[in-house]
């Protein structure tokens, strides 16, 4: 495998940049011009005295706006740990570099369209959870990278890499097409990874999770439901937890993704706002092309359908149910579990049940195991598949479960627990263990709703807590807030950076200019001002008590009224996406 370049200098000058490859015994420098964007290796000998040199930890592409092309580099990046020898970096600081020198050939309305489209860009390189390895393969599993060709074996990161998880493959679009640029070219995963060096009986092992978030129909909590026309899950996250033992190394695959077919549940300033199930799409085919997929890619599957079985969850619950039904799959296993229900009033011990429910399916699927030799001595045959409504914290509490069942059979193996030592009992792993899951769940929940996770107090110390329901109702009131006035701005920041909206540099009619309805401004201030006068009101009491009561009356039911018809008009006071497609949003 062609390893990409672990130090990197770029050279500015007026017409171009250098960026030159500081690696020992290496001689190549993409060259980058900053009018034609033609990029081509040339050598050190071609650098400028005159120019402006910084140091960068990686290139993570390129990108069109308003004013032309920018450059994106890595300027700051954060060793997480050693997986098999090869050191894994977080990216943690980034810089985006405009081609042109000026924009002042733009006009006021352009500039102003440019400033918003780099603030998106921006967002999203500042949400928390961008990794990448310059010698290894972070987009698949063990498994995957243990049954691949030879051929495979001598690509490049960016071609060989799992594209679901490439969070930059739109940027690196101009140096996939040219080989000769894939060592500049710096593959990039969203999503989590911890490691730790760990302890059991004296004996030391290194233990990990990786989740890699998709960005195939990736986007945020309310605006990307369901799937797509290709099977293609919202919120869809492939986490493995790696052990590495005296040479030995075993791996344990799981995933989570949005209910698969076609349903929304567009914010409406409601709390909750309701799922509505699409009565056109053709559920069935993009139910079977997800299903297919994962079968092909992980083997057989078994869902964890953890939404409510009554309320606004339940026609969910019962279509998804049907689906499998009718899909006649036997490689698919459908295991409902009323989450909420069944740890209702605090009995979160409940939870056993759903465990023992799947047990033995679980030593069915097994693990990817390899010995000191790098013999295969078994392969995982299968995965779980949780759900809930958000696939976040209920989610995320059982893929805990379910790792924690399927690591203690590994240490066992291994020879790190002994016969009848349970990992739960081991307190000082215990702890390291519940906190990295925790910390795996408030990652993708920021990642997807915008807060940490909820339900993280069981995560973290096994029971369920009253500071827990506290901070529980905290993130609650945060989620609301932003998905219901922030959200449309981050679902436009990640639609242009995956590349799902194309700037047009000609585009007279921008969409970030598009008016807001009349009710936008003129309702919120009438509700605002009645309510005023319903207060002043109570406090300067008028000459009579009758005439007090009238004007309280009169200003609190048009306080009243004026709420009610924002509520009803939900839709048109939230923060929606505006560079999407109109299709896409129904």
């Amino acid at each position: 495998m062609a390893a990409i370049y672990t130090s990197l200098s770029l050279h500015i000058t007026p017409e171009k940049f250098y960026v030159e490859a500081c690696d020992d015994g290496a001689n190549e420098v993409l060259t980058i011009d900053r009018v034609s964007t033609e990029m081509t290796l040339t050598g050190r000998k071609d650098i400028p005295p005159s120019a402006v040199t910084r140091p960068i930890c990686g290139i993570m592409g390129t990108i069109r706006l308003v004013a032309g092309m920018y450059l994106i580099v890595i300027t700051k990046k954060r060793k997480v740990g050693d997986l098999l020898g090869h050191v894994v970096w977080k990216a943690v600081e980034f810089d985006v570099i405009s081609y042109k020198k000026t924009v002042l050939h733009l006009t006021d309305n352009e500039m102003q369209d440019n400033k918003s489209f780099l603030a998106m860009i921006n967002h999203v390189l500042n949400t928390d959870g961008f990794y990448f390895a310059t010698d290894y393969d972070l987009t698949h599993t063990l498994q995957r990278l243990a049954n691949t060709s030879p051929e495979f074996q001598e690509m490049s990161l960016l071609e060989r890499a799992d594209q679901r998880f490439v969070w930059n493959g739109h940027l690196l679009r101009e140096f996939s097409a040219q080989p000769e640029l894939h060592r500049f070219a710096c593959p990039v995963v969203h999503g989590f990874i911890t490691m730790r060096t760990c302890c059991i009986n004296g004996k030391y092992f290194d233990w990990n999770i990786i989740s890699r978030r998709s960005c195939f129909r990736a986007g945020v909590r309310y605006y990307v439901r369901g799937i797509d026309s290709e099977g293609h899950a919202a919120n869809f996250v492939e986490t493995e937890q790696i052990v590495q033992y005296n040479g030995a190394k075993a791996s344990f695959v799981q995933t989570r993704g949005s209910i698969p077919f076609f349903w929304s549940q567009r914010p409406n300033l409601r709390y909750k706002p309701k799922p509505q199930i699409s009565k056109t799409g053709n559920h069935l085919d993009g139910f079977q092309r997800h299903f297919d997929s994962q079968i092909i890619t992980y083997g057989r599957q078994v869902i964890l359908n953890l939404v409510n079985q009554k309320g606004s969850e339940k026609p969910l619950e019962l279509a998804f149910a049907k689906m499998v039904e009718s899909l006649g799959n036997g490689m698919i296993k459908y295991v409902a579990f009323d989450f909420h229900k069944e740890c209702s009033r605090m009995r979160w011990h409940r939870l056993k049940i759903l465990v023992e429910m799947v047990a033995e399916l679980q030593d069915e699927f097994g693990y990817f195991l390899v010995d000191v030799d790098g013999t295969v001595q078994v392969q995982q045959e299968g995965t779980f598949r949780s759900n809930c409504m958000d696939c976040l914290d209920r989610t995320n509490v059982i893929q805990s479960l379910l790792a924690r069942r399927s690591l203690q059979s590994q240490l066992e193996r291994m020879g790190v627990l002994h016969i009848g030592q349970r990992i739960e009992d081991q307190a000082d792993f215990e702890k390291i263990y519940k906190n990295a899951w925790a910390d795996n769940a408030n990652a993708c929940a920021k990642q997807y709703a915008g807060t940490g996770a909820l339900k993280t107090d069981f995560t973290r110390t096994g029971k369920r807590t009253q500071w827990g329901l506290l901070m529980d109702g905290w993130n609650s009131m945060i989620r609301y807030y932003k998905n219901n006035f922030s959200d449309g701005f981050r679902q436009d920041s990640i639609d242009l950076f995956l590349g799902n909206y194309a700037v047009d540099e000609v585009d007279l009619n921008s969409p970030l200019r598009e008016p807001k309805d009349w009710k936008f401004l003129t309702l919120p201030i009438i509700m605002v001002v009645a309510f005023s006068m319903c207060i002043i009101c109570l406090l300067m009491a008028g000459d009579t008590w009758t005439e007090t009561l009238a004007y309280v009356l009169f200003w609190g039911m048009s306080s009243v009224v004026t709420a009610g018809v924002i509520l009803f008009n939900g839709r048109d006071f939230v923060d929606a996406p505006k560079l999407v497609q109109k299709e896409k949003m129904d």
